[in-house]
């Protein structure tokens, strides 16, 4: 992901604080709305209306920063509203704006409808349930990852039916996308290829596991409405503001001249605006000039940058451009390379104290997703979907969601039957991967400066301008003295041919070279890594940008969903937020409105044409299987455990207690009469030849009960001393889910194909889920680990 804006500012910095707190984006709005819920409804009512008119201007500007329009609607609000409402939105445009800057004054806590019809007049109940509904679908307000939202639908969510969704990927897009679809109350298993989620973003620890090193996408860029600092919020996790300070250094160790360094700094966005000024004059024509070219014309025109010097640090320049867009300038285009600048999120870049893991962690938590499964086909069609991963293992659902990084999508190392639409293929072609890669290393201690965070060196051949051009030092954040060396550009392709010794050696004479002549000692790290983004099968690159040929229209193609059935979400599918963490997170609540809407519209109809797979049966039968040879028995007392842990007392196990017809006889005072029992569940049980009784137990648990005289005691035991509650079948796996709260529930799917019987597996209780109770036919394994 891309840790730079498109035109990194190099200005010194005005202010010396050094950490950044993103609440104090909101300071504004919060000092009149007020921090009690009384309190600003008792605000609002004695405002005056220019202070009304005032506090509607700033709602309106925060609503913008989110990326809404001032005085219009999103195209998808329109079908929302009643057509004079939508004709003339202005008071529905108020009431969004004034949800939306609610919510952002405090995202710790969901924000109800409830809660702004408080604070709106009465007779705008009406708008607020259709943009509060509307906010919320679409993951404006009320996501995130703090305790007040986990990932399970709130308590007073409306109970029905849920389609099932296999997310593929476990990267922010995948993450965010199933999150919020559990929240929705749809049935959501993440299939990852790798062993830990995260996908290019990925903190690892080095140095004895003290410092956190960032090897994939590393820092927040532009912190005001950045849903990343939403999150960050909520966790409490502090942010660090990037500091503007980049000293730059030429190859022998002496400081770039700052005469020297601001007039390039100016030639360069020069050369850019007039670069657009180009396009515009070029029209059609500049769709198949390259940005290189463009710029390189440019400066022969106007003859600028003509001594080694200035060349050398004009090359920094670009090689930091093409950081951004992990291109190089002679691949990006020069009609729509910068498309998605109007969009680009204002304030500070921000480095994540802890590193990006804290929010990926935060992410998975409630989130069930089985590692370590590459998905090789997806078949999708009117019936669902079935994908297969490697080693032939197939699961099926009702849609999936693909978040494969566009560089696999290129690779065709994910066969999709059908064949994906050709306009799809196409996109995918002509859009840009790019590569970025890294050498991270832990030193003993911080030998250059404390207070920059980054600072670049030149280089005199041009091919290699991008190798190690810039540092980043995460000192600050990490834990440790971090120093990491940024390769982009052509170096960045070479880079990954080239030994790690050999790499580090070469960064480790830049600084020496720099900090040398300074009478600074460099010392060996600790420890170091190199990154090799391309060579990695499951991304093949960094990520996005519109290469010669391709527009921004290429991201909405390959934001398209197939048939209601397939659906896509990662950075390369946002066009608004490209080469981004933040895009790939939005591209996930995105998805997720999108998957709720077609599950709701295919409700009533998709369940009835599913049949039951041979190898699922209803849980009852499962359940029999489940004990057919139990580990335990004594009496009408039967138990299972994990075969992985048998040895551990605290193993997690299932208890059946076998009861016979005699025993559930009704009383007297009970008479069914006529053909009551066919509507009488009680009944019906009553007429079965046995019925059975279920517990949690642990191995202790079960050896305890097992030292008991009779059945009758080990009742009384399992009961009163230690408190386990028995249950029917029915509700066998719901008492499960609140005892394993902090586990990961793993599969809970009613269209899985699982060819096996139901087994106690790497210390996992494996049982079958009741679905709906009973009533909507297929049922599925669920585990908790």
């Amino acid at each position: 992901m891309s840790s730079s804006s498109r035109r990194p500012a190099r200005r010194a910095a005005l202010t010396a604080r050094s950490s950044y707190d993103e609440s104090l984006v909101d300071a504004e709005l919060e000092s009149y709305l007020g921090n009690a819920r009384s309190r600003r409804i008792s605000r609002l009512r004695r405002l005056s209306a220019d202070e009304r008119q005032r506090e509607t201007e700033t709602e309106a500007l925060i609503a913008l920063s989110l990326g809404f329009p001032i005085d219009e609607l999103l195209p998808a609000e329109r079908p929302l509203l009643p057509a004079p409402v939508a004709a003339a939105p202005n008071d529905y445009i108020v009431v969004r704006n004034h949800i939306l800057a609610s919510w952002r004054a405090d995202p710790r806590v969901p924000l109800p409808r409830s809660r702004v019809q408080e604070t709106v007049a009465a007779s705008y109940d009406n708008l607020v349930a259709v943009a509060h509904g509307f906010l919320a679908r679409e993951g404006h307000i009320n996501f995130g990852v703090s305790a007040a939202f986990p990932a399970s639908p709130p308590p007073d969510a409306p109970q029905r039916l849920a389609a099932s969704v296999l997310v593929v990927g476990a990267g922010l897009a995948g993450l965010a996308a199933a999150r919020q679809l559990l929240r929705f109350g749809l049935r959501v298993l993440v299939l990852e290829g790798r062993a830990r989620p995260g996908g290019r973003v990925y903190t690892t620890h080095l140095g004895g596991d003290q410092a956190a090193v960032e090897l994939g996408g590393s820092v927040i860029t532009g912190i005001h409405a950045n849903p990343l600092g939403v999150l960050a919020r909520q966790l409490g996790i502090p942010l660090h503001k990037v500091r503007d300070s980049c000293p730059l250094y030429h190859h022998d160790g002496r400081t770039v001249d700052m005469k020297l360094d601001r007039s390039m700094d100016l030639v360069f966005n020069t050369l850019l605006e007039h670069a657009t000024r180009l396009r515009e004059y070029l029209k059609k024509a500049a769709e198949g000039i390259s940005l290189g070219e463009g710029i390189e014309r440019l400066r022969r025109f106007y003859k600028v940058a003509k001594s080694v010097e200035e060349r050398e640090v004009l090359d920094w320049h670009l090689a930091n451009l093409e950081f951004s867009n992990a291109g190089c300038l002679s691949e990006l285009s020069l009609a729509h390379w910068d498309q998605d600048d109007q969009y680009e999120m204002g304030g500070d870049h921000c480095f994540l104290a802890g590193g990006n893991a804290r929010l990926v962690h935060a992410l998975c938590d409630g989130v069930p997703v089985l590692y370590e499964k590459t998905v090789k086909r997806i078949e999708h069609g009117e019936d669902g979907v079935s994908i297969t991963v490697e080693g032939g293992q197939v699961f099926k659902a009702d849609m999936a969601l693909c978040t494969a990084p566009l560089g696999v999508l290129k690779s065709r190392s994910i066969i999709f039957e059908p064949e994906l639409p050709e306009r799809k293929l196409e996109a995918i072609q002509r859009l840009g991967f790019g590569l970025l890669n890294k050498v991270a290393m832990v030193f003993p201690h911080v030998f250059w400066d404390e207070e920059i965070d980054t600072f670049g060196c030149l280089n005199k051949e041009r091919s290699k301008r991008g190798e190690f051009f810039l540092f980043y030092s995460y000192h600050t954040v990490s834990g440790g003295a971090v120093l990491i060396a940024l390769v982009a550009g052509e170096a960045a392709l070479e880079f990954e041919k080239v030994d790690p010794a050999v790499a580090l050696h070469r960064v480790l004479g830049i600084l020496k070279g720099i900090y040398g002549p300074k009478g600074v000692t460099v010392p060996d790290p600790i420890q170091s890594c190199c990154t090799r983004w391309g060579s990695d099968p499951l991304c093949s690159g960094s990520y996005s940008h519109i290469r010669v040929g391709s527009s921004g229209t290429d991201y909405d193609i390959l934001a398209e969903s197939v048939n209601d059935r397939l659906f896509f979400a990662g950075e390369a599918t946002n066009r608004a937020y490209p080469a981004t963490m933040h895009g790939a997170l939005l591209s996930g609540l995105r998805e997720a409105s999108k998957i709720l809407h077609a599950s709701e519209s295919r409700l009533n109809s998709d369940y009835k044409k599913y049949a039951l797979q041979k190898s699922i049966r209803l849980i009852n039968n499962v359940l029999d299987d489940l004990f057919m040879e139990p580990d335990l028995e004594c009496g009408r007392f039967s138990f299972v455990f994990s075969y992985i842990t048998p040895e551990e007392e605290q193993a997690p196990g299932l208890a059946r207690i076998t009861l016979e017809k005699p025993l559930l006889l009704p009383s007297k005072k009970r008479k069914v009469k006529g053909n009551q029992k066919d509507q009488d569940p009680v009944a019906e049980k009553i007429d079965q030849e046995v019925f059975y009784l279920y517990a949690t137990v642990s191995q202790e648990q079960a050896t305890e009960l097992l030292e008991c005289d009779n059945d009758k005691s080990r009742i009384a035991v399992l009961c009163k001393d230690l408190g386990v509650k028995l249950m029917g079948y029915d509700s066998t796996y719901d008492v499960l889910l609140d005892s394993f709260r902090e586990a990961t529930i793993v599969f809970i799917f009613p269209l899985f194909f699982l060819d096996v019987v139901p087994i106690l597996v790497s210390g996992s209780l494996c049982v079958a889920e009741m679905v709906d109770k009973l009533t909507s036919g297929p049922v599925c394994l669920a585990s908790l680990n």
